[in-house]
C-alpha cells in the first residue's frame, strides 16, 4: 500500500462539490495531515491542514467552503469541497510526516468548469 493515496477527484461545474479522500498506511497514527493544491502555472498552495488534536486550518481562498475532518480508525482523512469555483482547478496532493520523513500522495485532479 502507497503511504499515502488520494481519490475522489473529477470533473464539477462551478457550484458544485466533492469529496477527496486521503487513505493512509498504518505508519501513520493521529498524524497532522495536509492538503495541497497546484493549479497550472501557479505556486503550490496549502488548503487545509487536521492537526491531530483535531483542529483545522484552511487558506483563505477556501475557508467557508472547504471542510477537512478524519476517520481516525481507516485512517483517512477527508477534504470536502464546496460552492466550487473555476480557481479551485488543481491537482490535489495529500501530505504528512512519519518519523521524521514527509510523505507526497501521488495526487488527484479536480476540473472546475462549466
Amino acid at each position: 500500500q502507497a503511504p499515502l493515496l488520494e481519490s475522489g477527484g473529477g470533473w464539477v461545474q462551478p457550484g458544485g462539490s466533492l469529496t477527496l479522500s486521503c487513505a493512509a498506511s498504518t505508519i501513520f497514527d493521529f498524524d497532522t495531515r495536509n492538503w495541497y493544491r497546484r493549479a497550472p502555472g501557479k505556486q503550490r498552495e496549502l488548503v487545509a491542514t487536521i492537526f491531530s488534536n483535531g483542529s483545522t486550518h484552511y487558506a483563505d481562498s477556501v475557508k467557508g467552503r472547504f471542510f477537512i475532518n478524519r476517520d481516525h480508525v481507516a485512517r483517512t482523512v477527508f477534504l470536502q469541497m464546496n460552492s466550487l469555483k473555476p480557481d479551485d482547478t488543481a491537482s490535489y496532493y495529500c501530505n504528512s510526516e512519519a518519523h521524521g520523513i514527509e510523505y507526497w500522495g501521488q495526487g488527484t485532479e479536480v476540473t472546475v468548469s462549466s
